[in-house]
This record gives structure tokens, sequence and C-alpha cells, in this order.
């Protein structure tokens, strides 16, 4: 009988050693904004203290003030203000060991001083790498089209001029015009070698159509001054007296005559 109840007891004892186990399991709850965080225990009515975090970025040192209670989440948002990094793009470490959003900085043993790691995360890093070599591309697209543009304006304004001239009559030398359409041929071929996309692609097809426009107009304006009779100029030569000759008037009066005895 004896015998039983000691077993009886063990058992007992071991049924109560593994609750007690299972109980110092970390276990989560979800909080009203939807993070899911490590359960605390009784909750005390006494205010959390406030710690002063050394936080260690690269060759880069912060001194951030975070309340004991809160989580590593809320701890990348405060990183944010200081980083310019998004909570999705760090990672934090404390005693060499990665740590959730929803655990709390005291019960990981964070005390006043302690000091936390910040990494950037590594797939954060390439679509920064990627981003940066979109936007140069952009900023080159940007930069070869403008060159252009201010190529075609040149060019137009010599089109509006063979336009005005063929208009009234004066014939244009046909070479004129073909160098001109030549020149905009180019322009063309490298606006087509711009690889170029959103904006940049709406710049380019705009410059790509004033360039056809001109050329167009030139093909038009060629016909017209084929049909332009050259004036001919005359000019009637006249002799030019440029030597006057010096004549001289007779005295008006007669000199006197002297006598001599």
């Amino acid at each position: 009988m004896m015998k039983r109840r000691s077993n009886a007891n063990g058992r007992a004892r071991d049924s109560a050693n593994s609750t007690t186990s299972v109980d110092e399991e970390v276990a989560w709850e979800m909080r009203p904004g939807g993070m899911l965080v490590q359960k605390r225990g009784e909750k005390s009515d006494a205010p959390a203290p406030n710690l002063r975090l050394r936080i260690a970025f690269g060759a880069l040192r912060y001194e951030i003030s975070a309340s004991a209670q809160s989580t590593f989440g809320e701890l990348k948002k405060v990183l944010t203000a200081e980083t310019g990094l998004q909570p999705g793009e760090q990672r934090l470490l404390f005693r060499g060991k990665e740590r959730e959003n929803g655990e709390y900085l005291d019960m990981c043993g964070v005390k006043d001083r302690s000091k936390v790691v910040l990494v950037e995360d590594p797939a954060s890093i390439e679509r920064r790498a990627v981003e940066m070599r979109r936007n140069a591309k952009i900023q080159a697209a940007h930069r070869a089209i403008l060159d252009v543009s201010r190529e075609v304006d040149k060019l137009a304004e010599q089109v509006s001029a063979i336009e005005k001239s063929i208009s009234n009559g004066v014939k244009v030398p046909e070479l004129q015009i073909t160098t001109l359409i030549e020149m905009l041929m180019r322009l063309a071929i490298k606006l087509d070698n711009i690889s170029a996309e959103g904006d940049a692609s709406a710049q380019k097809n705009l410059q790509g159509k004033r360039v056809q426009k001109c050329v167009e107009s030139l093909d038009v304006l060629k016909i017209s001054n084929a049909k332009v009779k050259p004036v001919v100029v005359t000019t009637k030569w006249e002799p030019v007296v440029t030597t006057k000759w010096e004549t001289f008037d007779p005295p008006t009066t007669a000199a006197p005559w002297v006598l001599f005895d």
C-alpha cells in the first residue's frame, strides 16, 4: 500500500513537473493591431522603466530611449526615424540572436545601456541596389532625350526659315533641304537607341513625332521649292563722273593802266 502511494505520489510529482515545464514555454498572443507578441505574465500597475539602448548599425552608433515593455517590432519603428530604414528592412540582434518583432525587451533580458545590433535585411539591400540602378538609367534617358530635344529645336527653326523663304517666292538651294533631312534622320536614329520607360518613354515618343513632322514638312517644301523660278537680277551700268575739272572765271573788271612820263 505504501509502495503504491509512493508510486502514485511520484507520478503526481512527475505530472506536476511536466505541467510546469509546459507553462515555462514561450506563449504568444495577438494584439489589437494585428501584431503577434510574446505573452506576458501577470500585469503590474507599476510603470515600466525606460531603457537607454545603444544601437550599433555598421560604423554608426545611436542611443535611443525605449520602454522596457516595448517589443522589438516597436523598437524598429523608433529606429526608422534615425536610420531611414523601414521596419521590414531591419533585423535586430541581441546577445548574438535575431529577435522577433513580438518579443518584449525586458523578457529577452534587455537592460539599461544594453547593446542591440541593427543589420539591414539582405533582400532590402538588393532591392535598394536594383532601384538605384533603375533610377540612374531613367535619369540618363532623360538627359539624352533633352539633348535631342535641343537639337530638334534648332533644326525646326531652320525648317521654318526655309518655309518662309519659299512662300515669299525665294528659291532655296536643294542641298540645304537635303542636308536638313539627313540631320533629322540622324536624330531619329539617336532616339531609337535610347532605352526609356515611364515618363522618359513618353518624352521620347514626343520628340520622335517632332522629328517626323519636320521631315514631312521638308518633303513638301522640296516639291514646292522645285516650282519656284529663280529671280534674275539685272543691273544697268551707268558711267559715273568722279572728277570735276576746275575752271577759272575771267576777271570782272580790267586792271587799270599806269602811265609813266
